[in-house]
């Protein structure tokens, strides 16, 4: 079914116009007839028209001022404008205001009208069609919705990198670049700062999970994890940079009034810990200032703000320049580090020269922390007395100039130690897979045998492989038999089918094809081309 609207002053116009559409799709259609541009926007806004007929000069509203003001609140109506007046102007505000054909009266051929109005009816198909197709994809996304959001939660917790490489805040909706994390926790009673029956409370909040995601989300616009326990995590995005005051007091009092409702509903003592608000990015570090609030500061509802032991550094230190540092150094960007490092060394310099040993010991805090990271990370080794010669160096450095060269030269070679620990380990690998291949190729070698076997998996593995050989597993592996297969067609004493299995090949016809592919001729052809010298 079509809803058209035909607008025009003449009842001729309309008549005809009327009889044409009636005339040639019926019950198709179900169609309304004005004469004025105020009749027309009030149509649009009660009938809905899909399609709309109108003329350009009415009584009061013009059909371009009509249209115009339709365009506020519906922007698919598909409009066919028909005026005598064929002037450019008109056309060139019927464009801008997207309508899809503008008609000069006398139409005095009706299939002009049909056509016009058969491909309206077929762009409001699609438009149709389009939200069709949008709905069900949003009702798809809303099943595994949750699906989505406990991995979101996890890889956070879990610290698996940025959020934004699991692409989840494309998938989620989320625009906002910051946010914080609230970690609610229940139990039967607080006993010393630790919740009783954790796992009865678990189990029962377990039944009523649904209920309690909804109520969560009614207090807060908010990606919710799973039942991990007695636990569940929350994280709030929002645009906000740092931590007003007044926004601390508010999420505070709907996090109270959240937590009274939630131990309404599930019969079960409930607590909550607020972290600050970090980049997204980082937000692993918002759930460990929650977790830290939940555990000491011994009240039902806690911001990290609010413990005692939180404090932030004189100064105005620029935390967040340090927090760049440290990420730059783990994805061993050396340009990103040392300029990090510098705009660092700038600002000790600038407001503290005359505090030498302070900038020693922070320069000093920047290195071991950023090795210690890096450590962990891979690809840098740790021992005990690796550093035994830090401190004199710091200390003999003539002046700050020179132990800025000493802080951005150390944390250059701590990237390039990363660089160069990871290609090692690599390399190694893909050493340690060839000379398998190269023993053991008239075995039936597969990926996954050969994956398992250095214990990475199949893909991580592949990606090694081709990264470090520039031939994928089969490329080798079929490179290394042809070889091979060469060699043994060279004896004569050798036939074709001893060949083939020798070189890892139990069909000799397949053998045959694969060889010509990679040599041009048959292994016959190829031994007595070999033997004819």
């Amino acid at each position: 079914m079509f809803r058209i609207l035909l607008a025009d002053d003449e009842g001729i116009m309309l008549e005809s116009l009327k009889n044409i559409i009636t005339s040639n799709f019926g019950s198709n259609c179900e169609i309304r007839c004005v004469k004025t541009g105020r009749a027309v926007v009030e149509q649009a806004e009660s009938f809905h028209p899909d399609i709309a007929f109108v003329d350009i000069h009415m009584p009061g509203l013009s059909g371009i001022q009509a249209i115009q003001e339709i365009r506020k609140f519906d922007k698919e109506m598909v409009v066919i404008i028909i005026t005598a007046y064929d002037k450019f102007k008109y056309a060139q505000e019927a464009v801008n205001l997207g309508v899809m054909e503008y008609l000069t009266k006398p139409i005095a051929n009706r299939n002009v009208i049909l056509d016009a109005c058969r491909r309206a009816m077929r762009q409001v198909e699609e438009a149709r069609q389009r939200r069709d197709t949008d709905l069900k994809i949003r009702e798809k996304l809303e099943i595994v919705r949750p699906i989505i959001e406990s991995g979101f939660i996890y890889s956070l917790i879990q610290d698996e990198g940025d959020v934004y490489q699991h692409g989840y805040k494309e998938i989620l909706g989320v625009s906002e670049d910051s946010g914080f994390c609230v970690v609610f926790e229940m139990g039967d009673s607080e006993e010393a700062g630790v919740m009783t029956n954790a796992v009865g409370a678990g189990v029962r909040a377990s039944r009523r999970y649904s209920m309690i995601v909804e109520t969560i989300k009614d207090y807060f616009s908010c990606i919710v994890g799973p039942l991990m326990g007695n636990r569940v995590v929350i994280f709030v995005p929002t645009q906000e940079q740092k931590n007003d005051y007044e926004r601390r007091v508010e999420v505070l009092t709907r996090t109270r009034n959240l937590v009274h409702q939630l131990e309404d509903a599930v019969d079960s003592r409930f607590r909550g810990g607020i972290g600050s608000v970090m980049p997204i990015g980082e937000a692993r570090e918002s759930y460990r200032e929650a977790l830290k609030a939940l555990r000491e500061s011994g009240s039902h509802i806690a911001h990290i703000a609010d413990i005692p032991a939180v404090r932030e550094y004189d100064g105005e230190y620029p935390l967040d320049l340090e927090n760049e540092y440290y990420k730059r150094g783990l994805a061993a960007d050396a340009a990103g580090t040392t300029a990090c490092a510098n705009e660092l060394f700038d600002w000790m310099a600038e407001r503290y020269s005359d505090y030498r040993a302070d900038i020693e010991i922070k320069v000093l805090e920047l290195v071991m922390q950023l090795e210690y990271r890096a450590f962990f990370n891979g690809g840098v080794k740790y021992g005990f007395r690796y550093r035994e010669n830090y401190i004199r160096e710091i200390q003999t450095a003539d002046n700050l100039e020179e132990l800025r060269r000493w802080f951005v030269g150390k944390t250059r070679d701590i990237c390039e130690h990363l660089v160069s620990g990871k290609k090692r380990e690599s390399e190694n690998l893909v050493e340690q897979v060839k000379t398998y291949i190269d023993r053991n190729f008239q075995k039936d070698l597969s990926l996954d045998e050969v994956s398992r076997m250095v214990n990475i998996s199949p893909y991580y593995f592949s990606k090694l492989f081709k990264q470090g050989t520039g031939e994928n597993f089969i490329e080798y592996l079929t490179r290394v038999r042809m070889e091979h297969a060469r060699r043994l067609l060279e004896d004569p004493d050798a036939s074709i089918k001893q060949v083939c299995v020798m070189s890892g090949y139990g069909d000799p016809n397949y053998f045959s094809r694969l060889f010509k592919k990679y040599e041009g001729v048959t292994p016959s052809e190829y031994r007595e081309r070999f033997l004819n010298g």
